[in-house]
């Protein structure tokens, strides 16, 4: 009996099942990456009621984070600095400021200013900030050169891998912890061999099991 069909045909299911293939792993691949902390979250930089530039107080000014942020030296939190902290100058530099009224109401008020906060951790996560900075982790390390930002913008990820990468191998993040709050500070040519020096003396122990950070 006659071929009634080209033979070329009877590839046409294996093509259109590695097509099938092909669609369904970009989807799952486009949902991953395009719905991941990386894609989403970095560049992540939100206007706050009061425009307050670090770039000025810090750089130009010459405050250090903790002025505004002590309590990541004492608490698993860093704090958002309180009405209090800022009048501690604003009650006598700026004082007619319309940039800054809202910060004003709030002293009157006693409610505090409803900032936006920019670097989060889920619900789900256990961060505490003393232990890190203690460790010697630097500011820059997680919330990049804040010293230059005249907004404040979320620069990592801060996803389980990115953690993970750390804890894997904490040396290349660890510094003198008098340089944690140096935004400038750059690693010498012996760090590889001070980080080292530094585990062992402060006996840091990166976990990397589930309930150091799942609890």
């Amino acid at each position: 009996m006659a071929q009634i069909f080209p033979e070329w045909v009877n590839n046409i299911p294996k093509r259109i099942h590695l097509a099938t293939i092909i669609i369904i792993t970009g989807i799952i691949f486009g949902f991953w990456y395009f719905g991941s902390p990386e894609y989403l979250e970095v560049g992540y930089a939100p206007n706050q009621p009061i425009p307050y530039s670090h770039k000025f107080h810090v750089s130009e000014l010459g405050l250090d984070c903790q002025y505004c942020h002590g309590s990541a030296w004492e608490s698993a939190a860093a704090g958002i600095p309180s009405t209090e902290t800022c009048m501690t100058c604003h009650e006598y530099v700026a004082t007619d400021s319309e940039k800054l009224q809202p910060l004003f109401d709030s002293w009157e008020s006693g409610d505090p200013v409803e900032w936006i906060r920019v670097n989060d951790v889920p619900d789900h996560a256990y961060f505490n900030h003393s232990i890190h900075v203690n460790a010697g982790v630097g500011c820059a390390t997680c919330h990049g050169r804040v010293d230059r930002m005249e907004v404040v913008m979320k620069t990592e990820s801060m996803s389980m891998g990115w953690c993970l990468d750390c804890h894997n191998d904490p040396g290349p993040n660890l510094r003198p912890v008098e340089e944690v709050t140096n935004m400038a500070w750059e690693p010498p040519d012996d760090h590889y061999e001070f980080a080292q020096m530094i585990i062992e003396k402060r006996n840091i122990d990166a976990s990397v099991y589930c309930n150091a950070c799942h609890r």
